[in-house]
C-alpha cells in the first residue's frame, strides 16, 4: 500500500530509486525537500563523495516530483544517451506507485 502524505510518498520513492540506481551500478545520490534555491523546482548539488537531489514536493503532483527525482540520479550520475532513456524508464518504473486494490473493483 503506497503511503498518502507527499513526505511519506517522496521517502518511499527515494528508497526505491536509491535501490534501483545501485541495481544498475551507479551512485545513488541523497534526497531532500526543500531545495534551498528559492522557486527552484530541482537542485543538484556536487560534493566530493557524492550528491544531493532536492526536490519541492509542495504544490506539485506526485509525477512531477518523481520525473525530477530521476533525472535527478540520470544528471548526478552524468548518464548520456541511449543509456539515459533506457534508465528513466527503469527508475520510472521502480517508484510507481503500487497497483491499488480498489482499481481492480
Amino acid at each position: 500500500m503506497e503511503p498518502t502524505s507527499p513526505a511519506l510518498r517522496f521517502a518511499a520513492a527515494a528508497r526505491r530509486l536509491s535501490a534501483a540506481a545501485r541495481a544498475a551500478g551507479l551512485a545513488s545520490p541523497a534526497f531532500r525537500s526543500p531545495p534551498r534555491l528559492k522557486g527552484a523546482a530541482r537542485t543538484i548539488r556536487r560534493y566530493p563523495g557524492g550528491a544531493v537531489v532536492s526536490v519541492q514536493l509542495r504544490g506539485r503532483s506526485f509525477a512531477e516530483v518523481a520525473s525530477d527525482m530521476v533525472e535527478g540520479v540520470l544528471v548526478a550520475n552524468g548518464v548520456d544517451g541511449e543509456a539515459r532513456v533506457r534508465l528513466r524508464a527503469a527508475f520510472r518504473e521502480a517508484i510507481a506507485p503500487e497497483p491499488s486494490s480498489q482499481a481492480a473493483a
